[in-house]
């Protein structure tokens, strides 16, 4: 395994690093405080929060795999070289056990909270179901060889997969409301800090061992970062330009009416002012 050739270049990668997490970890609870706050989901959209509770749960297994088996450390080395760093830091484990905890925690708050007619869509229990489904056949198809990196790649890419869609319905739903109440701008500004510091942490490491080989060692970190930041920006479009935040209550009869939502199409109206 590679050493750092500087130090103020590894001080400077573990800086970068922690401060990734602290943003990342912190971006969960702007949203947990909001929905305790009004004691009311109605805004936020649920098929975000199922497709996420997947996608952090393929990187939390992704990270811990290959952070701390030698065995799959071993088949990293012997595919990209071992004059390689592993592209997996300790905040990143970090970070994905964390992110499980309090996204599985948000879910609760799905559950017991005003939700108006907001529901979780089939479309999206549909993906989550058939995504796992395939992540075990996967592992039994590598079972036999012990392919144990192509398995944990697979989670990594699961993980990718999870990351370009789960925003979406957010998006879609911020659009048809025209506003953005009940989902935190905290969490954008956080999460838009973390994946700037990620993707900087990666190019400390590539010009210290003058190789950008952790960039497709790890291409779903890299994704990760690139994506979560394009998807933030769009959200800090919606929430300044198109839809800047105001108070507004929600309407009775509007909630009692029953509606059935697809995927990119669940919708409702604000009850108090986003924060």
């Amino acid at each position: 395994m590679a050493s750092w050739n500087s130090i103020p270049l590894e001080i400077t990668y573990e800086i970068f690093g922690w401060v990734s997490f602290l943003s990342w970890s912190a971006c969960f609870y702007p949203q947990v405080i909001l929905n305790f706050r009004r004691k009311s989901v109605v805004g936020l959209n649920f098929d975000f929060v199922v497709l996420n509770l997947t996608k952090h749960s393929s990187y939390l297994i992704y990270n811990v795999c290959l952070y701390f088996s030698p065995a799959i450390q071993k088949q990293y080395f012997q595919k990209y070289g071992f004059n390689q760093m592993i592209p997996v830091a300790a905040n990143d484990v970090a970070f994905s056990i964390h992110a499980v905890l309090l996204t599985a925690t948000t879910l609760l708050q799905v559950a017991i909270y005003e939700r108006g007619v907001q529901k979780v869509s089939r479309i999206s229990l549909a993906i989550v179901s058939a995504v796992w489904l395939s992540a075990a056949v996967c592992f039994f198809v590598a079972l036999p060889n012990h392919s144990w990196l192509w398995l944990i790649n697979i989670f990594n890419s699961i993980q990718v997969f999870m990351t370009l869609i789960k925003y979406t319905p957010q998006v879609v739903m911020n659009f048809r409301r025209k506003n953005t109440d009940g989902f935190s701008i905290g969490y954008v500004f956080f999460d838009f800090s973390g994946g700037c510091t990620s993707y900087t942490q990666m190019i400390v490491q590539s010009i210290d061992q003058n190789s950008w080989v952790n960039f497709y060692g790890n291409l779903g970190k890299t994704l990760l970062s690139l994506v979560s930041v394009s998807f933030d920006l769009v959200f800090m479009c919606q929430h300044y330009l198109l839809y800047p935040a105001k108070q507004a209550a929600v309407v009775a009869p509007e909630l009692k009416k029953e509606v059935s939502e697809p995927l990119l199409k669940s919708s409702d109206h604000p009850e108090l002012e986003n924060v």
